[in-house]
């Protein structure tokens, strides 16, 4: 037959105390209770906490060289961020009066170029209004030349002698300067 553990408890029920408070076992149970007690207390203080405390310490003392050295870089980056952006601004400062010399420079060349052109351009401009006058004054000239001719020939067709050439000119400055 087999056998089969037992789980229920017996019909009856437990008889007696808990037997942690029995009378007769209770002495020697405090005694070893002690004994543990201050055999796990002397343990504890003696080895376990203190190497607990270590480590406590180590990891106190490393955070806080964690924490000096991020504060550390943090003012290394602020130092470094706030000259970058004066480098910055000067760098800007420094293109701004470079693009403002060079515009006067270019603007001063453009003056000389202009004014040049146009000492050139009012040279020209003479010398074609002298050429103009000149061309005038030649035309004028032609034109007297053609007058006191045309008037003889007229004259001549006209009545039919050739007048003298003094007289056909004093007509033609007559009638020129009455015009």
């Amino acid at each position: 037959m087999a056998t089969s553990a037992h789980t229920e408890a017996p019909a009856g029920g437990h008889k007696g105390a808990f037997p942690p408070f029995e009378r007769e076992t209770f002495a020697s149970q405090v005694v070893w209770f002690a004994i543990c007690f201050v055999a796990l207390y002397l343990l504890m203080s003696k080895l376990a906490l203190p190497r607990i405390g270590d480590i406590l310490a180590q990891r106190r003392g490393r955070i806080d060289e964690d924490l000096g050295a991020a504060r550390q870089l943090r003012e290394n980056s602020d130092a470094e961020l706030a000259a970058y952006e004066k480098a910055l601004a000067d760098a800007r400062t420094r293109a701004q009066t470079i693009a403002n010399e060079t515009r006067d420079k270019l603007n001063a060349e453009a003056d000389q170029v202009r004014k040049r052109l146009e000492g050139e351009l009012n040279t020209k401009l003479h010398e074609a209004e002298q050429q103009i006058a000149g061309t005038k004054q030649a035309a004028l000239a032609n034109v007297r030349g053609i007058a006191i001719e045309a008037t003889a020939a007229i004259v001549d067709r006209l009545i039919g002698v050739q007048p003298a050439r003094t007289t056909v000119e004093a007509a033609v400055d007559a009638a020129r300067t009455k015009a």
